[in-house]
């Protein structure tokens, strides 16, 4: 006996309304008008002689068996999008914070090209969580920091080792010798990582509330670039700063000390068999161990 024809779009609606808790917000989703969406609704609610969805007065929320298959259609669409990707893949897609693209990824990125003409790469600027089907994300840098998704695979790259920093000439001025001396200096700061200057604190074994900057920038990048600027002294691991210290743009009088944090290397589940994927996951953690 032949089995009935799914109603794909019905559900795909279906989906979309109770994941997002609006019909409104899965039209948009969906590229489809809200008279459409519940058009969907109602015909499989009709379909199946269950209510699906309760109406509320500005949202949708699923009844019990709604809930049900919302559940179970999430994780089969889910299951197609990844056999369609693996497939028919699309160019890799590395996500990184723009600062480890802009210090430490860019700077190499020829070396992989080089070795790999075959493989296209591109760049997705972001540090926090990740979701890889939605974005089409193929590998991230994260800090473990950020808790990774379910089944993704992660490689450790290296535990950060974190410092302060400044213009050579700032730290002669301000007469950086001993630990207490920046004390009296004036400390920068990054929004991103509000308690840096405190673990950096307690990895040396020092008072957390000692240290406080007092100006804070939205990004790495631009608390370093103030930083090689003479504008202050920030506080950063040393893999976003080896290039500008080699260059003589910044000094770090005290050294590094191993932080509380590592970078990982996290890779979509469902690419991790490709090859390009594994050749460009094997060049990244060769390359940031050297």
């Amino acid at each position: 006996m032949a089995q009935p024809r799914l109603p794909l779009n019905a559900l795909r609606a279906f989906e979309a309304a109770a994941r997002l808790s609006s019909m409104s917000a899965a039209a948009a989703e969906l590229g489809v008008t809200h008279g459409a969406i519940s058009r969907h609704v109602r015909s499989l609610e009709a379909d199946l002689g269950v209510p699906l969805l309760k109406r509320l007065s500005k949202s949708v929320e699923p009844t019990a068996q709604g809930g049900q298959l919302a559940s179970t259609l999430r994780e089969a669409f889910s299951r197609m999008q990844q056999g369609v990707a693996a497939l028919a893949p699309l160019p890799l897609t590395l996500s990184c914070s723009a600062t480890i693209s802009m210090h430490w990824l860019i700077p190499r990125l020829g070396e992989f090209k080089r070795a790999n003409p075959d493989v296209e790469v591109r760049l997705n600027l972001n540090y926090g969580e990740v979701d890889f089907l939605r974005d089409e994300i193929s590998l991230a840098i994260r800090s473990s920091m950020f808790k990774a998704p379910q089944e993704v695979t992660i490689r450790p790259l290296l535990r950060e080792r974190i410092g302060p920093v400044c213009h050579p000439e700032f730290a002669a001025r301000a007469g950086l010798q001993r630990l207490e001396d920046l004390v009296s200096a004036r400390l920068l700061g990054t929004a991103t990582r509000r308690n840096a200057w405190r673990e950096w604190m307690e990895a040396c074994g020092w008072e957390a509330d000692l240290l406080v900057p007092q100006e804070v920038y939205d990004h790495f990048y631009l608390q370093n670039q103030a930083a090689a600027c003479g504008l202050g002294v920030a506080i950063a691991p040393e893999i976003l700063v080896e290039g500008e210290i080699r260059r003589g743009h910044l000094v770090a009088p005290f050294g590094f000390v191993d932080g509380p944090h590592e970078l990982n290397l996290w890779i979509s589940p469902h690419l991790r068999h490709r090859s390009d994927v594994q050749r460009l996951a094997d060049w990244i953690e060769r390359s940031m161990r050297v």
